[in-house]
């Protein structure tokens, strides 16, 4: 699926503030505990889309692996409630379609990482209701231990710079330890600039000058997956131009379509509950 740009302000961040700082959530952010990302109990409706998610399960359950940026250009408590709230989303479909999960903090490389979620998430019961009303149980176990884990996780991240593509390969490692039984859902939470080596957001690029250096950045073949790239954009700070932003969703468009995905997203905003 090609991305839709919602609106963005006119200026890029300043070299500084797009430098691999590790971010410091503030208190607000890291409210978002479980307590305020779910109810005491479950809406009324929950059921009802739970088995809508459900009909569109696949046959394979789902590998999903969530790699949030973890530098500084992403300091900020409203992109981090946003992320938090997009994790629980994705927590949630993976839960009805009986996946695993694994959620991970990143920096500036595919080793400068910190993993504050990885299990299984497969309800059990006789029926297929009976598995979704424990869904939520699920979900808020889940919820809770990325939360509770987030700040430290930040805080303890490598400086360095913020290599975004390196995500790609522990997709394909995600996938190859778990094997074909499972389908893969690559989730990358970023603004987008990637500054290990190629520097995508260094001036704005048309679609054939990103695809061009696309070509030259070397990705896995994530054949069967689907690859969403949230949040493009997206800076603490000086708001970043509309030409930058589009340049950049060209390039991560060219760069998931190399790596011969089943689907590409490449977004400004995540939608919960798309």
């Amino acid at each position: 699926m090609r991305s839709t740009l919602n609106p963005v302000p006119r200026h890029r961040p300043s070299l500084p503030s797009r430098m691999a700082t590790p971010v410091v959530a503030g208190a607000v952010a890291l409210s978002l505990s479980a307590c305020s990302l779910l109810s005491d109990s479950p809406p009324p409706d929950q059921l009802q889309d739970d088995q809508a998610l459900l009909v569109n399960c696949g046959d394979e359950p789902p590998a999903t692996l969530v790699a949030i940026d973890g530098t500084g250009s992403s300091d900020d408590e409203a992109i981090t409630v946003e992320r938090l709230a997009a994790v629980e989303d994705i927590t949630r479909q993976t839960a009805v379609c009986g996946g695993r999960l694994r959620v991970l903090l990143f920096s500036s490389s595919s080793g400068a990482t910190t993993t504050l979620f990885d299990g299984a998430l497969e309800a059990h019961g006789a029926t297929p209701n009976a598995r979704l009303r424990k869904v939520p149980e699920l979900v808020e176990a889940a919820i809770t231990e990325i939360s509770e884990g987030y700040e430290a996780a930040i805080e303890g991240l490598p400086g360095g710079g913020s290599d975004v593509t390196a995500q790609y390969r522990l997709g394909a490692e995600h996938i190859a330890q778990l094997g074909d039984d499972y389908r893969l859902h690559l989730y990358v939470f970023t603004d987008g600039f990637h500054n290990v080596g190629h520097k995508p957001g260094d001036s704005a690029l048309s679609q054939s000058e990103a695809e061009a250096l696309a070509e030259e950045t070397t990705v896995p073949n994530l054949a069967g997956a689907s690859v969403t790239v949230a949040g493009i954009g997206r800076v603490a700070g000086d708001p970043v131009a509309s030409d930058v932003v589009e340049g950049l969703v060209f390039y991560y468009d060219a760069l998931c379509q190399q790596s011969k995905t089943k689907a590409c997203t490449s977004v400004t905003d995540y939608t919960v509950g798309r």
